[in-house]
């Protein structure tokens, strides 16, 4: 939920007209949200703000950086299941300097070297390829989604580096890793998240739309297609009192 709103707040929209958004489970999506809106008033909000108040800007950004990379060969996948070949080999390159130079990604060498980041997951790979978005949905504790992406929730889990240093690593250091992960997206998201509660005539609306825009810049590399609105000049009456429906 709070990398989703983020990223959808934070990482720049793309317009999309009003009302295209599908949700025909509003009524069960709605309760969803305002089950993770309490699960992170009550939980993750106050872990955040001990986190951000105990540990200095720089090392916040060192712990973003590692969760970052462990996540990253999942976008350097996805670049070539989407034909990205150029900026899949550049991906790739950018985890293994930051995986070695960086220090298992704690620094971000790959950055200064002229190797941009990206951002892809298997939902932009099913839209590439044409698959429909489908539903709208709102997960419990995940946050915003719809049926295209939800393959996702596998794929990111298999491409995530933490997920098989479980098998090696005990658990009594894991689920600590597994809670630092989940409380440095949510201080990442603090302000993004501020900024919906107290300033939004309606959340739920707000988020759903933010989080479908800033799905649809993504699929288009930042570059979506213009929206389409209803031409409504042929409905006005011309001189003689008629109404016009040229296009009809």
């Amino acid at each position: 939920m709070v990398l989703a709103l983020s990223g959808a707040l934070l990482g720049g929209c793309a317009s999309l007209p009003a009302g295209q958004v599908y949700d025909p489970a509003e009524k069960v999506n709605r309760v969803s949200y305002s089950f993770n809106s309490v699960v992170d008033r009550l939980i993750l909000s106050p872990l955040s703000k001990g986190y951000v108040a105990v540990t200095p800007k720089q090392g916040r950004i060192l712990v973003s950086n590692f969760f970052d990379n462990s996540r990253y060969i999942g976008t350097v996948l996805n670049d070539f299941l989407q034909a990205k070949g150029k900026q899949g080999v550049a991906d790739l390159g950018r985890f293994l300097i930051n995986s070695t130079l960086g220090v298992a990604g704690l620094f971000d060498p790959a950055t200064p070297m002229g190797l941009e980041k990206h951002q892809e997951d298997f939902g932009q790979t099913l839209a590439v390829w044409g698959a429909p978005a489908g539903a709208y949905m709102v997960l419990p504790i995940l946050g915003p989604d719809t049926v295209r992406n939800t393959p996702d929730l596998a794929v990111s889990t298999l491409t995530d580096g933490l997920f098989y240093a479980g098998f090696f690593v005990a658990s009594s250091v894991m689920i600590p890793l597994s809670i630092l992960s989940t409380v440095d997206l949510r201080s990442r998201a603090s302000d993004a998240i501020r900024f919906v509660n107290e300033s939004a005539l309606d959340p739920y609306v707000f988020t759903r739309e933010a989080w479908m825009q800033h799905r649809n810049y993504l699929i288009y590399d930042g570059h979506p297609p213009e929206p389409v609105y209803p031409d409504f000049e042929d409905d006005l009456p011309d001189d003689e009192g008629t109404i016009r429906k040229s296009d009809r």
